[in-house]
């Protein structure tokens, strides 16, 4: 069993009953962090101190206070955390249910496991150590298993994302064009935007724009 974990959560009831998991689990050391900055400095600090962790589980959203941080969700701290320790395994421990985000998140960050939070998440999470262990990938909780078989977002692109997300704040054909072109995305045109506007309102049967954000957000895509 991994002999190092760090337990990202902000919840200390939650934290603690991870941490029972783990002891459960014979793991010889444990670590928690109530912030994304602090975990991610513990994965620093044990890298240069040549005693790597194994693992990371960690939350997605943490709740923002009065401190500021540099990294403020779950998926700022993987993305951190494996670039500077590509081989580390995680596991995510959240609440999150949309299948986009979920897909991206084994995807484009690379996780070994999810495990939803939930009535019989511990015994969940406790299977999913255990078969990243043992070098199994793309773990998930049973009642969201058909997240990495639906196919219905595989057309999804990352530029229809970044247009999504425009539309959301409100914006105009003109004022897409103008930020896309400042951020060098292509294509910038309004022509190409439009027409990919209605392709998009067409593959989620959207009847206009607003529809169509509002289909986005059950889906998790902004």
């Amino acid at each position: 069993m991994f002999n190092k974990v760090l337990v990202a959560e902000d919840l200390d009831s939650i934290s603690i009953t991870v941490g029972q998991a783990l002891e459960e689990l014979s793991v010889s050391e444990i670590h928690h962090a109530k912030y994304c900055d602090d975990a991610f400095l513990k994965v620093k600090k044990a890298l240069l101190n040549d005693a790597p962790y194994d693992l990371l589980i960690s939350d997605l959203s943490f709740k923002t206070d009065h401190r500021e941080n540099q990294l403020n969700s779950g998926d700022e701290l993987i993305a951190a955390v494996k670039k500077l320790q590509p081989t580390i395994k995680i596991v995510v421990f959240s609440i999150e249910d949309k299948s986009f985000r979920i897909k991206s998140l084994f995807n484009d960050l690379g996780i070994d496991a999810f495990v939803a939070k939930g009535r019989n998440s511990i015994p969940e999470l406790i299977k999913a150590i255990q078969g990243v262990f043992n070098k199994k990938t793309n773990i998930i909780s049973t009642e969201l298993s058909h997240a990495l078989r639906d196919k219905s977002l595989i057309e999804i692109e990352a530029y229809d994302i970044s247009l999504l997300k425009s539309l959301s704040k409100g914006l105009i054909l003109d004022e897409i064009a103008l930020e896309f072109k400042n951020s060098g995305i292509i294509p910038n045109g309004s022509s190409s935007i439009e027409k990919r506007i209605n392709k998009l309102k067409i593959f989620f049967k959207a009847n206009n724009n607003v529809h169509l954000i509002a289909i986005a957000k059950d889906l998790g895509l902004v």
